[in-house]
């Protein structure tokens, strides 16, 4: 399962990849908006230092059109922007209509705001490259959100879609465990979970006693 980081932040990208744990980078307007980025150019700038610091990973880079014609216009543009960027496409019907352009253009697109598995099945159909489920958001209503995973993971390996699951909303580290178990092929979150699935009393314990030993040794 691959792990991409949804920030805008880029020292958080820095250290997920320093870590080695980096496969890509999710971002949207309100995490733009939260590093304080603002104005097309600069918006533009940061996704290109988004992907150099990636290095190959795919950078998921969100158009704010509605509509076919802007949602066209600003992929192509973002596409031109770095090879590594992904143009994010939201679950419209206009949006359905522009996955499928890019698709026939080779160009790779996430479809983002995604809750259900008739969602996914469309983005799938139209040659999305990613579909993103939202779990956390689908979890905040009532609804499991990992039981939606478990849908689109098992509709897409029956009629061998090659669409990749990228489970977002992800808000801790067992939303990251039991979507590897249901066989997601990408999550992306925040970077701190990330960093929870390093803990473990037992290990700080264990490590705390093997260096207490070795310095009887000293």
């Amino acid at each position: 399962m691959k792990f991409f980081i949804d920030t805008a932040n880029l020292d958080q990208i820095r250290e997920a990849y320093d870590l080695g744990v980096l496969d890509g980078v999710t971002t949207n307007p309100s995490l733009m908006a939260k590093e304080g980025i603002k104005g097309k150019d600069a918006v533009l700038k940061h996704y290109v230092d988004i992907c150099e610091i990636a290095k190959g990973g795919d950078v998921s880079a969100e158009v704010i059109s509605t509509d076919y014609e802007g949602m066209i216009r600003e992929g192509e543009e973002l596409a031109e922007l770095h090879p590594q960027i992904v143009v994010k496409i939201p679950m419209i019907k206009d949006g359905v209509k522009a996955i499928r352009y890019f698709s026939n253009k080779g160009i790779k697109t996430n479809c983002t705001l995604v809750f259900s598995a008739g969602q996914a099945l469309l983005a799938a159909k139209a040659g999305a490259t990613y579909v993103s489920p939202f779990i956390g958001r689908l979890d905040d209503i009532s609804f499991d959100g990992l039981e939606l995973i478990d849908q689109i993971v098992h509709i897409y390996q029956e009629y061998g879609y090659e669409t990749q699951v990228l489970a977002a909303s992800v808000r801790h580290t067992m939303h990251i465990i039991k979507c590897a178990e249901l066989g997601a092929d990408v999550v992306t979150t925040p970077l701190q979970p990330i960093l929870d699935l390093l803990k473990h009393p037992l290990t700080d314990s264990g490590l705390a006693k093997f260096l207490s030993d070795a310095q009887k040794f000293a």
